[in-house]
């Protein structure tokens, strides 16, 4: 496969909706199933999450989730298939996301609960866009 040909394969939606993906499962992610843990173990409250620049959170998280989007298809290539991209997506999100992010916590001395929440957040959003990416061609 050449560049070129990976380039001419990709679904701008799919690339625009994987990304979108990741704000859906954040949203369930960090609010109803690990809103009170998360908070607890960065030692947020709700004021301190209130007085945060919103807009460059979810922002920045957007343009760098269409990053994580653009690079995943690359990557999946065009012989793509939802089987494929879900498998290399949880590959991705396990392997790479999930192990580099252990080193940080091991240096940073964060807590294994933390890092079980961010980095589970990482394997299923990198799943679901792989599964995204890869059945819609």
């Amino acid at each position: 496969m050449d560049l070129q040909q990976a380039i001419d394969s990709i679904n701008y939606w799919a690339v625009l909706v994987a990304a979108l993906s990741a704000f859906v499962i954040g949203g369930l992610w960090y609010s109803v199933l690990f809103a009170k843990p998360w908070m607890e173990e960065n030692g947020y409250t709700e004021e301190k999450l209130k007085n945060s620049n919103m807009a460059v959170i979810f922002g920045g998280s957007f343009i760098l989730s269409l990053i994580i989007s653009f690079v995943l298809v690359m990557f999946l290539g065009p012989e793509r298939d939802a089987i494929f991209g879900a498998t290399a997506g949880l590959m991705a999100g396990l392997f790479w996301v999930a192990t580099a992010t252990g080193i940080t916590y091991l240096f940073e001395r964060k807590s294994l609960k933390l890092y079980l929440i961010n980095a589970g957040y990482h394997v299923i959003t990198f799943t679901i866009m792989g599964l995204i990416l890869g059945m819609w061609r």
